[in-house]
């Protein structure tokens, strides 16, 4: 396993077990993962009746007793309060501009009774996809000049040359960090908890009853 799974496994770990006693989840809880994978769901105390929905080229058929759904997060083809509770872990950044983001949380408070929507802090020193500080603060014009010569991420990970160039194009076109006032615009009935490292917010986690939509209108 590359030092980069290990640091995501360690605290995506830590999260599992702090999202299981929260949100008081049993073996009956009926959880949709938008964007999510079988590793998340092995890390429980209990099994709950999950459903994973993702994009075709991510699904696999290695997840016994997790059925897979193909699909578009941010137009779930499910019907309203079709499920206890909608978890999402590290998605909503990746899914484009503005408009989508707020159709993605339309769409996770349309399909379940409560919602648990963890997002990296832009406010955070470090880029959480690249593993390099500061860099996600500057113009997107410096972020394509620093990154395409050297990431912490790449380093790391050794990719091959065409997931490098899958990767680092993904981040630049489509990856939209969220703060904390971002998050409550989108989750306006949420309570917006931190995930802190010495003090400071590493990730935002959106948590709701989900009988509220989003507004429109921010760009």
């Amino acid at each position: 396993m590359s030092l980069v799974a290990r640091i995501s496994q360690h605290f995506r770990h830590r999260r599992m077990r702090w999202f299981c006693a929260t949100m008081g989840i049993t073996a009956k809880t009926r959880i949709l993962d938008v964007g999510g994978s079988p590793d998340t769901w092995l890390q429980l105390p209990v099994t709950p009746h999950v459903t994973l929905v993702n994009i075709p080229m991510s699904i696999t058929t290695e997840a016994p007793g997790l059925p897979w759904v193909a699909g578009d997060g941010c137009a779930l083809p499910f019907l309203d309060q079709s499920f206890d509770l909608v978890f999402s872990n590290s998605v909503i950044e990746h899914v484009g501009d503005p408009a989508r983001q707020r159709a993605f949380a339309q769409e996770t408070v349309r399909v379940g009774k409560r919602y648990f929507v963890q997002t990296p802090n832009r406010g955070f020193p470090v880029e959480q996809h690249l593993f390099m500080p500061l860099v996600h603060w500057l113009p997107r014009v410096w972020q394509r000049a620093i990154i395409h010569r050297f990431t912490v991420w790449e380093w790391l990970a050794k990719p091959r040359e065409d997931q490098r160039t899958f990767y680092l194009r993904h981040y630049l076109e489509d990856v939209r960090l969220l703060r904390a006032p971002d998050l409550r615009y989108l989750f306006p009935n949420a309570h917006v908890h931190r995930e802190r490292i010495l003090g400071i917010a590493k990730s935002l986690i959106a948590i709701g009853p989900g009988n509220h939509a989003p507004r429109s209108g921010k760009g």
